[in-house]
């Protein structure tokens, strides 16, 4: 029993949905809340909490079954880039793992309709009703095909933050009507636009580090994806021209980190202030560091070094939100 469990969560990568609930709660009260105070004339929290954690669960048990059909089409791949860590087809059935993908989407989606309906959301439901649909067929098919299955991930996670966004809008005008400021939502809406250009923000960017991240991980399973014919970038292009275009993502990514950081918000930008500062060693060096070990790399064991850095990397992007939280509230 204990070691079904285990196969079970690292089947899920229960690791990952972690940092999924982690950066919609830290998204959510850092930087949707604060924001709400700042430019809302103290508004207070919209979203009420049982809705978020109903949103934070449906999409963690959608991505989980993301992940357990992934495994289910990669069985081949897998067994040749990490037998060490294949489970489908070994220790748990095809049949279990398949029933497990279409019991964990659709506990996802009803949690998410549920939440939507209570936001008064129809298009938060129609995202949460097609997400487990666009992962399907991005392990079946388009995850073997040219730089578009690296799309789907990527555009898949940064769905991520506009889930809050959609939800927040949805609840905003029910919240005011209940408190009788009705007759303010025509002057608070730019509220509701400050919040999708934030959120979108974020979204651009864990778009592009999950990009990155997913041209690593192509680096790194080369073999697999070759002796299957995958056509992914590495296969394609070679791997020369693959490190070219990592260099040139990881540039763009740096360059709209200091736009972002220097162009749009409200904060002072001295080398004293926290701002500054974090974005400098904790955003720009992190990928820096990331670029520089993918151009070291020879063989697969480095290039799940440079993956492992860039999940790291990710996560000082995710911290990024407190700092603006510090700066929102100071």
């Amino acid at each position: 029993m204990r070691e079904t469990i285990r196969d079970i969560l690292r089947l899920i990568r229960w690791q990952n949905l972690l940092f999924l609930a982690i950066l919609m709660w830290v998204l959510e009260k850092w930087v949707v809340v604060p924001l709400l105070y700042a430019y809302g004339n103290g508004l207070p929290e919209v979203l009420p909490p049982l809705i978020l954690w109903m949103l934070i669960l449906s999409t963690v048990l959608i991505a989980a079954g993301g992940y357990v059909i992934n495994d289910y089409f990669d069985i081949k791949i897998d067994r040749i880039n990490r037998p060490d860590r294949v489970i489908v087809g070994e220790t748990m059935s095809k049949p279990t793992a398949m029933r497990l993908s279409i019991g964990l989407s659709a506990a996802g989606i009803i949690m998410g309709g549920l939440a939507a309906w209570l936001c008064s959301s129809w298009t938060l439901g129609i995202v949460i009703l097609l997400t487990p649909g666009l992962l399907w067929f991005y392990s079946s098919a388009y995850k073997r095909q040219f730089i578009i299955g690296n799309l789907i991930v990527a555009f898949a996670s940064a769905l991520v933050p506009m889930l809050l966004g959609l939800a927040n809008e949805g609840m905003f005008l029910p919240f005011l009507l209940e408190r009788d400021l009705g007759p303010l939502y025509s002057q608070l809406q730019p509220v509701v636009r400050v919040i999708y250009v934030w959120l979108g923000g974020f979204a651009l960017m864990i778009f592009l580090y999950t990009w990155i991240r997913e041209i690593l991980k192509d680096l790194q399973d080369q073999m697999g994806d070759r002796e299957l014919e995958c056509r992914t970038l590495p296969i394609k292009l070679g791997e020369l021209w693959t490190k070219i275009i990592l260099t040139l993502m990881i540039c763009l990514t740096t360059g709209l980190l200091c736009w972002f950081c220097f162009g749009l918000l409200p904060f002072p930008h001295t080398w004293s202030s926290l701002n500054v500062r974090y974005l400098v060693f904790g955003l720009i060096i992190p990928l820096l560091c990331v670029m520089a070990l993918t151009w070291a790399a020879r063989i697969p064991s480095d290039y799940r070094n440079a993956q492992r850095l860039m999940k790291f990397a990710m996560f000082l992007g995710l911290l990024y939100s407190y700092v603006i939280n510090a700066q929102l509230c100071a």
